[in-house]
């Protein structure tokens, strides 16, 4: 049985990263210590992600969590973020081949960071104008200890007003709902799931790992299960 928490493929560039717990947790920590001691963020600020399920998305997710700030991942239209009349935002987060063509409808915000997803974490080539790289950002802050307000359950977790206590209680059901046991080592096909309620938060609660995987090959579904150790679809 692996000792990762979270591990990701993607099947159309051969890439596999797997981070173990405290792996990650020196990316979420390092994430949060971003936010709040170099862009002086705190509770009650607000991020935008516009990322899709990737083992850096999680990072990003649960830093600004743990830092307190209330997040929006549904897309700027779902969630009432256009850049004329959505709430205002105090970091965007962006996947870089986005930029191009969604620069437009990223409502701006004093503190804006491009992740290219690259493997291991790498730099994003071509920054654009008025972005920072997240990556080596955030690595600049590995080491940092976790944010010493924690996360209060009922603060909001995200724009829309829903609190950390809810959010909790919601990834709680759908890990019942989905049947997730402690210990279980679940595969998600990101292009199936990219709600990170199901696909990050309800197997965390319930005390599994995760393996996404982007750009599944259906072919090496089964090879897959075996060498993970994986014990359930999601």
């Amino acid at each position: 049985m692996s000792d990762q928490l979270i591990t990701f493929y993607d099947d159309a560039t051969g890439e596999r990263t797997g981070l173990t717990a405290a792996e990650f947790g020196h990316w979420v920590a390092a994430t949060a210590d971003l936010l709040t001691r170099e862009c002086g963020l705190r509770h009650g600020s607000r991020a935008g992600v516009l990322l899709p399920p990737h083992w850096q998305t999680a990072a990003v997710l649960l830093g600004a969590w743990a830092a307190g700030i209330a997040v929006s991942f549904r897309g700027w239209g779902a969630a009432g973020l256009s850049p004329e009349t959505g709430p205002a935002l105090d970091v965007t987060f962006v996947e870089r081949r986005r930029v191009g063509s969604w620069l437009e409808d990223v409502p701006p915000a004093p503190h804006q960071f491009v992740l290219g997803l690259a493997p291991g974490g790498g730099p994003t080539p071509d920054v654009p104008r008025g972005y920072r790289d997240f990556p080596p950002a955030a690595r600049a802050h590995l080491g940092a200890p976790p944010p010493p307000d924690g996360v209060k359950v009922g603060s909001a977790a995200t724009v829309d007003g829903t609190t950390f206590g809810e959010y909790g209680a919601a990834a709680a059901d759908v890990a019942a709902a989905r049947g997730i046991e402690p210990g279980e080592r679940i595969l998600v096909d990101t292009t199936a799931c990219e709600e990170p309620l199901i696909w990050l938060l309800a197997p965390l609660t319930a005390g599994a790992s995760i393996v996404l995987c982007a750009n599944l090959d259906q072919a090496r579904l089964d090879d897959r299960i075996a060498t993970e150790g994986v014990t359930r679809l999601l």
